[in-house]
């Protein structure tokens, strides 16, 4: 009975679930969050950024559990005090990175794991793209931060899109490596998405008040003038 509705109207659902924690509520917006393993420092704050301030404003995150990006949105959700769900390639026994180690037993108190793999199954990596096929599955649409033209991500956008499901992604610079696949999914038909905003009206939500306020207001430190010059040569990205 407690099977996600979400998972029975896709091809190929699995016949059994194994799950941690509570499992994605049927009645409340749900969105996957997926993106590069090997991600740039802006792609990290984007994740952790707009995933914080979507689990605030009621919308579940879904992700991989994986290096990069998923880690960042799992740990942006947590952030918001929202709901996230860990989709995994594993027995529920077992942790793929061992690095999330930590962030998989707070899913698991907090949020919640799934896998359709028995306990003591490995991470190997032709898991991971059935695995994938669950990510969009129990997700209403998936939003794309950073990729490669050619990555597993793709193969989550492509599960999504067989499903009806409406995929995002945020764009990035031209000759990127990073953010040609995003660009691509972007040329080819999927929402762009600058800011969480773009995302809250699909799902019929507004922006809290403070969150707004949250988002517009100006850096109030005061720099000195040799400070300035030192700060105007500085990005994100690390230098």
């Amino acid at each position: 009975a407690a099977y996600p509705k979400r998972l029975k109207t896709i091809p190929d659902s699995p016949y059994y679930l194994f799950y941690k924690g509570r499992l994605p509520a049927d009645d409340v917006p749900s969105l996957a969050v997926i993106g590069a393993r090997n991600c740039s420092i802006y792609g990290q704050e984007i994740a952790q950024c707009f995933c914080k301030i979507l689990a605030e404003n009621g919308i579940q995150i879904i992700s991989g559990m994986a290096r990069g990006i998923d880690g960042y949105a799992h740990k942006g959700a947590l952030e918001g005090n929202g709901y996230t769900c860990g989709v995994l390639g594993f027995g529920m026994d077992e942790c793929y990175p061992k690095e999330h180690i930590v962030l998989k037993r707070e899913l698991e108190t907090k949020g919640g794991v799934i896998t359709e793999y028995p306990l003591g199954t490995p991470g190997l990596s032709q898991n991971f793209p059935a695995r994938n096929r669950l990510i969009a599955g129990v997700s209403d649409a998936v939003l794309v931060i950073e990729a490669a033209k050619k990555s597993g991500t793709l193969i989550t956008v492509d599960f999504a899109l067989d499903q009806g499901k409406m995929v995002y992604a945020v764009p990035g610079r031209i000759g990127d490596r990073l953010s040609e696949g995003c660009n691509e999914i972007i040329k080819d038909g999927g929402k762009i998405v600058l800011s969480p905003e773009d995302i809250l009206p699909e799902f019929h939500l507004k922006l809290k008040k403070g969150l707004q306020k949250q988002l517009t207001q100006k850096n109030k430190i005061v720099l000195e003038r040799q400070e300035k010059i030192v700060y105007a040569c500085l990005s994100l990205e690390p230098r």
